[in-house]
Formats: structure tokens, C-alpha cells, sequence
């Protein structure tokens, strides 16, 4: 006897026969294999909150005690700790934030700074491919080698991050689980690059098997993955690589399929284990590389990584920011996808929120990284939060009920009808994102320190990443997350792991430049620095 699952989201009412084996199945997983993933962000540990769902009318079952749950209007159950009942029937609503239908906003965009000579990696191909492979997004181009020019362009959801949201999750699950190694490969190869590489050769009319080289950058454990190699040292001291330098696969090797008997994928080099293969090709399609400086090459992404370099001494580090900038473990938070609130300016004397949409939607499904930056600024602009991140008692006391309280401290409604209810910021959310705006304004004021220079020194700060191109300067600024620089010194290079992925493709001398900056870069563990600590804690707190 099959048990019924009704469902509600944003796109209507549906029902789904369960038979008894998928019933013992966590629900997120159910859902998942019946065409509704969720952000199980965490690797379906029930720590973070983004499959939260609501259960309207039946009984579910705890996974961790066996407990039986009963419907409570508003109550918000995290799906991967909750399993169906094994009599009766449940109804659950999929609020849209949970939802991971929604389309990417990948940056495939990219400055090149450099001079670059068409004298191909691969002589013998016509067609090329060039990957960037980032944790939660995945964009690949086509390029004609005969010309360098991009035939199509194509990007989706990393399909890894149904396993979990950040690198150390899947290292976790590697460690813990030997057939994970696989199953995280085939994410990637299978269900993200191959349809992928599949739509970028129908968009140019191209057919799979005239592609003929590929090059890939990505961060350490990403490359591990595409390669299959197990990555569990990453997550150990002393955070060692299995491998950093270039290496080339057949494609049917890691599970792709193109081109003929000759080609191949090509993973580029990397430094260290936190600063891999996609920031060795920032250094080169930045012009950074050879720049006397000193410069700067910031990439806040669901890692936060730095390089600095003066003169021919390079020094990078990873920063423990984490995945908050993109909406992980935040009350309201969804990454930057049509429906999420970009830009926000505040007013108080009455209090009014103007908020920007992504897709300009009525109904918002939550804030992306952008409009957390814009609030930091714009609340602590506006008296309405504190150096430390809490709500201030005079704001408090006058905004009436867009202020509310439960056991977790005080929250802000920042639009009452969103697409899953009204829109929040509480006061965890803010303190989360300082913890992640620290991590990274101290990582650059240590890098800076050892290398004797203060932000005004800086000639250059290089911007990377999807969310650069997103954020507005002065707020970031302002808040603190890029200390003591004006936005004259920053210039924003969108997607630059995939921009070196394409110069390499094009101009093979590149590979070799990358290989050289990979052997002299210093890799920095910031932990160990003196001094740190102490700049950590002081970036905990709004300017």
C-alpha cells in the first residue's frame, strides 16, 4: 500500500504515491527523486535550515528519535531530519526559498588585461572548451581556436550542492563514505558539465564530437572531484593536496564524452589546497602576474580567497567565510536567483525598506548576498543597528511591529508579503554575516601586513567572482568588508577562473605562466599568523 504525499508550492497543488521502501526515506530525498530538489545545503545534516518545509495536514516522523510531528501553523520543519509516517497520509508546503528550481545567476563574464596570441593548447583541435567549476555554479564556454572568438556560453547549478553547500561538507562526506567520491565525480561530470557542454554546441550548431580540448579551473577540492580522487586530506591538518599541478584526463576517464580518439581535458594548476586552480587563472587574466604592485585579488565566493603580490613576492590565503553571502543559514537568505532581493535602501522616520528584485518579481523569496551588504551599510548608515550588529533601542522602540522578537533575539520585516510570508533579518543573520565579512576584512589586513603595505598603498584591488559584480562598492566599503579602500581602487573582473581558463585554451603560454606563479606563491594559513586573531575580532564589529 503506497502512502500519499500532497504538495503545495509556488507553482500549484500536486500528489505523489509513496511506496513503502521511499517512505523510509528522509523526505528531502524523497522530494528530490520525484522532481522537487531542495536546498539541502548542509549535506542533509539539519544544521542550516534550507529545506525547510511546513507540514499543513497529515503527521510526519523524526528521523533522529522516531517522534511523531503534528501540524502547527507557521511552524517550519527542516525536511532531512523528517520522514514519512507509515500510516496515513501528509500534506507539505515547499516554500519557494527551499526550492532549488531556480535558475543560477552565473557570471560568465570576465576582463581580460593581458595580450593574448592565438597558438592554441591543443594544435590539432578546432573547437574548445573552457570550465569554470565553482563550488555552488558551474560556467563553460566554447571557443573557436582558429580565431579565439566564443561560439556560446552555457552555466548552471554545481550539481554537487545537493550533497552540501560548501567544500568541506563534501570532504566530510568523502571521508565518511568511500563511495561518495563517485557519486560527487558524476555530479559533476555527468548531470552538470555534460549537459552543459551538450547545450553551449547546440546554441553554435556545433557537434559534441568536434570539440577537442577542454581546460578546467576550479578550486583544489573541485579538481580532486572532477578527477575522482579522493579529497580527505584537504580536510585534515595538514590540509594536504593529492595533487596541484596540471594533469590531463581522456574524457570518457572522468565520465565526460566529446571529441574523438585524441581528446582531452586539461585541469590547470593550482597553489595549495585553499587556493587553487581558479585563482592561478585570475592571476594571469588579470594581468596581475605581472603587475610590480602592489595588487590585490579578492574572490568572495562560497570560499573566500586573497592573493597579494609586490614585486615578484606572491602570498594567498583562504578565508573560513563560508557560504553566508550567499544566503546559507539566514533567516530570509536564497542565493542571487530571479526573485531574490538585490539592492536595499533604508529610511527611518517611518521606517520604509525600497527594495530591488532580481526579475523585478511582486513577491520576493528572500535576500542574496548584495542586499545583505547593502543592509549592513545602509542600518548602520541609519542608526538602526549598532556597531555590534544589534538593533538599536531608539529604532526599536519606534518602528512598531516590523520589529519582532522570539528566542533567537530581535528581527526586522523587510516586506510583509513575500513569496513564502513576510521577509527577514534578525539579529542572528546579521551577527552570521559579520562572523563572514570578518574572515575576509582580516584575511586582507594580515596578507597586507606581511607584506608590509596599508589598503591606500594598494594600486589595484582585483574583484572576482559572481558576487563582485553584484555588490556596491561604497556599501562594501562602508561595512567593512574591503577596509580602508575607496572604489577608484577597485576594479570589479567578473568571472576571471573562467577568463584563465580561456586564455590557456587559447594561448598555451599561459599554462606555463600559471605553473611558474603556483611554484612561487606563498600559501598563508591565516590561523597560524600572529596577529589574526586580534584583526578578526575587531572586524566583527560595523564601522
Amino acid at each position: 500500500m503506497s502512502t500519499r504525499l500532497h504538495l503545495e508550492t509556488p507553482d500549484g497543488r500536486s500528489e505523489i504515491g509513496v511506496a513503502p521502501g521511499d517512505a523510509k526515506l528522509p523526505l528531502s530525498e524523497l522530494l528530490a527523486h520525484r522532481g522537487h530538489p531542495l536546498n539541502t545545503r548542509c549535506g542533509g545534516r539539519g544544521l542550516c535550515g534550507g529545506c525547510e518545509v511546513e507540514l499543513r495536514a497529515g503527521k510526519l516522523r523524526r528521523t533522529t528519535d522516531g517522534v511523531m510531528v503534528m501540524p502547527a501553523a507557521g511552524n517550519l520543519l527542516r525536511s532531512c531530519q523528517l520522514r514519512l509516517a507509515e500510516d496515513g497520509e501528509a500534506t507539505v508546503v515547499l516554500p519557494a526559498r527551499s526550492l532549488l528550481k531556480h535558475e543560477p545567476a552565473v557570471v560568465a563574464e570576465f576582463k581580460i588585461n593581458v595580450p593574448w596570441a592565438s597558438d592554441p593548447l591543443d594544435p590539432t583541435a578546432r573547437i574548445g572548451a573552457a570550465v569554470d567549476i565553482g563550488t555552488t555554479t558551474v560556467a563553460l564556454l566554447l571557443t573557436d581556436l582558429t580565431t579565439g572568438r566564443v561560439l556560446a556560453e552555457a552555466s548552471a547549478f554545481n550539481a554537487q550542492i545537493r550533497f552540501g553547500e560548501d567544500v568541506l561538507t563534501r570532504i566530510q562526506m568523502c571521508y565518511q563514505n568511500p563511495d561518495a567520491v563517485k557519486q560527487l565525480q558524476q555530479a559533476v561530470t555527468v548531470e552538470t558539465i555534460q549537459p552543459l557542454l551538450a547545450e553551449a554546441c547546440t546554441e553554435a550548431g556545433i557537434r559534441l564530437a568536434a570539440v577537442g580540448v577542454m581546460t578546467v579551473a576550479a578550486n583544489t577540492t573541485m579538481q580532486h572531484l572532477l578527477a575522482g580522487v579522493d579529497p580527505s586530506s584537504l580536510g585534515v591538518h595538514p590540509f594536504a593536496a593529492v595533487f596541484l599541478d596540471h594533469r590531463t584526463y581522456a574524457p570518457a576517464e572522468i565520465g565526460l564524452s566529446f571529441g574523438g580518439e585524441g581528446a582531452k581535458v586539461h585541469l590547470l594548476p593550482g597553489p595549495a589546497a585553499y587556493v587553487g586552480a581558479d585563482l592561478a587563472a585570475g592571476l594571469v587574466a588579470t594581468g596581475m602576474l605581472y603587475d610590480e604592485g602592489p595588487v590585490l585579488l579578492v574572490d568572495v565566493g562560497t570560499n573566500g580567497e586573497i592573493i597579494a603580490k609586490i614585486g615578484d613576492r606572491l602570498i594567498g590565503c583562504a578565508t573560513a567565510a563560508g557560504p553566508a553571502f550567499e544566503g546559507a543559514g539566514l533567516t530570509s537568505g536564497t542565493r542571487g536567483v530571479k526573485g531574490a532581493i538585490e539592492r536595499i535602501t533604508l529610511h527611518v522616520d517611518p521606517f520604509t525598506a525600497e527594495l530591488g528584485v532580481i526579475g523585478d518579481v511582486a513577491k520576493p523569496i528572500g535576500l542574496c548576498g548584495s542586499a545583505y551588504v547593502d543592509f549592513l551599510w545602509e542600518g548602520r548608515r541609519n542608526g538602526i543597528v549598532q556597531t555590534n550588529g544589534r538593533f538599536a533601542d531608539g529604532f526599536v522602540r519606534h518602528a512598531g511591529a516590523v520589529v519582532q522578537a522570539d528566542e533567537y533575539g530581535k528581527k526586522l520585516q523587510l516586506h510583509a508579503r513575500g513569496a513564502s510570508g513576510p521577509v527577514w533579518i534578525s539579529e542572528v543573520d546579521i551577527a552570521r554575516l559579520l562572523q563572514a565579512k570578518a574572515a575576509i576584512a582580516a584575511g586582507i589586513n594580515t596578507l597586507l601586513g606581511l607584506l608590509g603595505v596599508a589598503s591606500a598603498d594598494v594600486k589595484t584591488l582585483y574583484l572576482a567572482g559572481g558576487f563582485g559584480m553584484h555588490l556596491s562598492l561604497g556599501h562594501a566599503i562602508g561595512c567593512g568588508l574591503l577596509p580602508g579602500f575607496t572604489p577608484a581602487q577597485i576594479q570589479v573582473v567578473g568571472n576571471t577562473s573562467l577568463g584563465g581558463a580561456f586564455l590557456a585554451l587559447n594561448d598555451r603560454s599561459f599554462l606555463a605562466e600559471m605553473q611558474g606563479a603556483c611554484t612561487r606563491m606563498e600559501s598563508i594559513e591565516l590561523n597560524l599568523q600572529p596577529g589574526f586573531e586580534d584583526a578578526y575580532i575587531d572586524q566583527l564589529m560595523l564601522p
